[in-house]
């Protein structure tokens, strides 16, 4: 069973693979957020393939998909719906938003007021909405994968430390190679049309299902542990070189989130149990943008993602 759930799971990459080139991490990175459901931030420079992507995977794995562009002027009601009201039956109905889908693409997330992002916030935390003076559960899966762009930061509202622990994981889109780029050339116009599904929410479930499976040596969850422990400065396992460098360590779900991925980078790779090599391919998604570091370090160009790992190998 649990080969069989492998092979759609590389079934599903491989056909995306064909559409979006030279962004296979992304691709891993939006395929772990619909079977471990968590939220994705996803940030690079405009026309890397981050929508396609998204709808991409969204169509292969049979998942309702919505796309809303945040913008300054977008109000809370735009995100989540609102109550209208009928002269006809003289009551108010409720006019649902496109936050009430399987797969969310907040493009430019941080081009939208405090208000709208916090309405977001309440669907990723809670996986509900709340509508004048009714709550309303949300699809499962509830997949937010999130966009904003590196530069051009005029107009826009920096996501809150809170706001930005929410997110599973934080990946940085990189230009694609020569290669992928001379394949982007001869992309058909039509190909996200010639795409058919291969699992869906139940095919999604049952590879969730199956991840318990998965063996976790107590030694790999103690080192989970540790490499968090090792980011925080008050804790007696920091590392003194980072000293004057990180503001703030990671917080407990960065514990949970290494946990759960690195038991999916294992089913991704046909293994029976977790090693350490798993929990270093995502260490730098996971936990980089829950370090905070000092001005000092901003102003050195030091990255979360490359402390992160420093902090991880010198762990293991």
């Amino acid at each position: 069973m649990s080969r069989e759930l492998n092979e759609k799971v590389s079934e599903v990459l491989n056909e995306a693979k064909k559409v979006v080139f030279g962004q296979d991490e992304l691709l891993d990175s939006i395929m772990a957020a619909m079977v471990c459901e968590g939220h994705v931030l996803i940030e690079g420079m405009p026309g890397l393939g981050k929508t396609l992507a998204v709808n991409t995977i969204g169509r292969l794995c049979d998942l309702s998909f919505h796309r809303i562009q945040f913008t300054p002027d977008l109000l809370p009601s735009d995100l989540v719906g609102t109550m209208i009201y009928s002269q006809k039956s003289e009551e108010f109905t409720t006019k649902k938003g496109p936050i009430f889908t399987q797969l969310l693409l907040a493009d430019e997330i941080n081009r939208s007021p405090a208000k709208v992002q916090s309405a977001l916030l309440e669907g990723m935390a809670e996986k509900q909405v709340t509508i004048g003076e009714n709550t309303h559960k949300l699809d499962t899966p509830f997949v937010v994968l999130a966009t904003q762009n590196p530069i051009d930061q005029e107009g826009t509202y920096p996501l809150p430390e809170a706001q930005m622990d929410r997110f599973m994981m934080k990946v940085n889109v990189g230009y694609p190679s020569f290669e992928a780029e001379r394949s982007i050339m001869e992309l058909k116009k039509n190909a996200l049309d010639d795409l058919t599904p291969k699992i869906d929410a139940q095919g999604l479930q049952q590879i969730q299902d199956s991840l318990s499976s998965i063996y976790v040596d107590e030694k790999i969850k103690k080192l989970i542990v540790e490499i968090i422990h090792a980011t925080r400065p008050e804790s007696p396992s920091f590392l003194k070189e980072f000293e004057g460098a990180i503001l703030a360590g990671a917080s407990p779900r960065g514990v949970i989130w290494l946990y759960k991925l690195s038991k999916f980078m294992a089913f991704l790779e046909g293994s029976d149990f977790v090693t350490p090599e798993h929990i270093l391919k995502i260490v730098p998604s996971v936990l980089g943008h829950r370090i905070i570091l000092t001005y000092e370090a901003i102003i050195d160009k030091i990255k979360g993602r490359d402390v992160a790992l420093r902090v991880a190998n010198a762990v293991i």
